[in-house]
């Protein structure tokens, strides 16, 4: 089985690459971030026509995550149990945003996850974001705790550079958010809980990334940032047998300025 994660920054904007990919890699299920619409303007029709199911959670023009398989989806939850929300006034409700849903495919359990990204490190959203990491980490080992040999895999933009060699240059992050220590230790935090990273060991680094902003001709000058990464439980770590970076795919006009990142399994 083939799982992929994708940042798509808009896929009213890219639904053609997506599809094609999609066809082209033959990809079982694909986990996206950034959809940026609401669940009735999702182009469910242009996935289903291909003979795939979509689950959609959107609430608005910002974030908005999806499961598109090809191998079953069922189980579908549009948040996890002790998700937080977010408010800029923390006296008014903190309310939810769309950046996690799970469902079951294929036999495997996957949440696509959009994680906050901080913004500044004196930004309250910086917290909400460590917060909604910690109540991750917390819900995804209860999840092992409950069942040791559960196939699960936790993917998607996790808006965090976990090593220096994940950024072109660490000296340009000095003090701002996706490098910061507590970042990576919240990132790291779920190594602790039983998930491994099963992207990096097939795809190593320094220079290997998955994120290039628009601006300043990053991509083609290869400053960029790996930051998209699939965690999985020790049983499903155990059927990887490959994973890769379609950097291809961050080229050429209409770009995501994502890679798609895949995951192979047996």
């Amino acid at each position: 089985m083939r799982i992929a994660t994708w940042n798509v920054n808009s896929v009213r904007a890219r639904v053609d690459r997506i599809t094609d990919w999609l066809v082209r890699t033959e990809t079982d299920v694909l986990l996206v971030q950034e959809t940026k619409c609401k669940d009735a303007q999702f182009p469910t029709e242009r996935f289903t026509e291909l003979g795939y199911e979509v689950a959609h959670f959107g609430l608005s023009q910002w974030n908005g995550v999806a499961v598109i398989s090809r191998v079953g989806l069922e189980d579908v939850q549009t948040q996890f149990a002790t998700q937080p929300g977010f408010h800029k006034d923390p006296e008014e409700e903190q309310a939810l945003e769309a950046r996690a849903i799970g469902a079951t495919c294929g036999g495997v359990r996957v949440w696509s996850l959009y994680v906050p990204n901080g913004r500044e490190l004196t930004d309250s959203h910086y917290t909400y974001k460590l917060d909604w990491l910690a109540k991750l980490k917390d819900e995804a080992a209860s999840w092992l705790a409950a069942d040791p040999q559960a196939q699960i895999m936790l993917a998607g933009d996790w808006n965090v550079a976990p090593t220096d060699e994940d950024v072109w240059d660490p000296a340009v992050f000095e003090g701002k958010t996706h490098t910061s220590a507590p970042e990576r230790a919240a990132y790291f935090a779920f190594e602790d809980a039983g998930f491994t990273e099963v992207t990096r060991p097939h795809t190593p680094g320094p220079g290997v990334y998955t994120y290039w902003d628009y601006t300043q001709l990053r991509f083609p000058k290869r400053q960029g940032m790996r930051i998209d990464f699939a965690l999985a439980s020790p049983a499903l770590a155990a059927r990887v047998t490959g994973a890769s970076i379609d950097r291809e795919e961050r080229k050429g006009k209409g770009a995501s300025d994502h890679a798609p990142v895949i995951v192979e399994l047996d």
